[in-house]
């Protein structure tokens, strides 16, 4: 079992995102951590098709990658998303992942009752994200997305690393103190949840 799980979003296998995660799971690993990586472009995702069998018992009736990732999240105690930004919010690799993930959070608040925001975070949470463009409110509606997919796995919005201004493949590379900060935090979400 893993102590943190890092779901790399992108499209791109060496994009920015995924090059500022490599950095914050190389920092959690330096400060003893055990970290898995997922790479979501790499497995069959199928959208949720609002099948509703998750009213039964929380599980979802297709069949697919998404089981294991969810057993794999909901066995860590830190999560690390990584996603760059499409039309102000997460990949579609990503969105598929939280789509399917309604299942836990029919669990949660319809069928074992948790009143809506009354829950507790046994786990942490770090997003990162780059987006191309310099808006002001670039990142406000993924912060959104992002805190309420967390919240179905208990898991709190503790930290989150945003960029602007990264669009093509080496861009990250070309800021180290992103680099640099993306390492660090890796490191503090490691000695926070031992």
């Amino acid at each position: 079992m893993a102590d943190i799980v890092a779901l790399y979003g992108s499209p791109r296998r060496k994009g920015n995102t995924a090059t500022l995660l490599d950095r914050a799971v190389q920092g959690a690993r330096d400060e003893g951590a055990a970290v898995e990586r997922i790479f979501l472009r790499d497995l069959q995702i199928s959208p949720c098709l609002e099948i509703y069998a998750c009213t039964k018992d929380g599980e979802c009736a297709i069949q697919d990658d998404y089981q294991t990732v969810q057993k794999k999240l909901l066995d860590a105690q830190g999560i690390m998303l990584a996603s760059p930004i499409f039309f102000y919010t997460v990949s579609a690799h990503t969105k598929a992942l939280m789509d399917r993930s309604q299942c836990l959070w029919v669990k949660k608040y319809w069928i074992d009752g948790v009143e809506f925001g009354k829950g507790t975070f046994r786990r942490k949470g770090l997003f990162v994200s780059a987006g191309a463009s310099h808006g002001k409110r670039l990142f406000e509606g993924v912060l959104l997305t992002v805190k309420y997919f967390f919240d179905v796995f208990d898991a709190e919005l503790w930290e989150k690393l945003l960029y602007r201004g990264l669009d093509q493949r080496h861009d990250a590379e070309k800021h180290p103190e992103y680099l640099e900060e993306a390492y660090t935090t890796g490191r503090r979400m490691a000695r926070e949840i031992s």
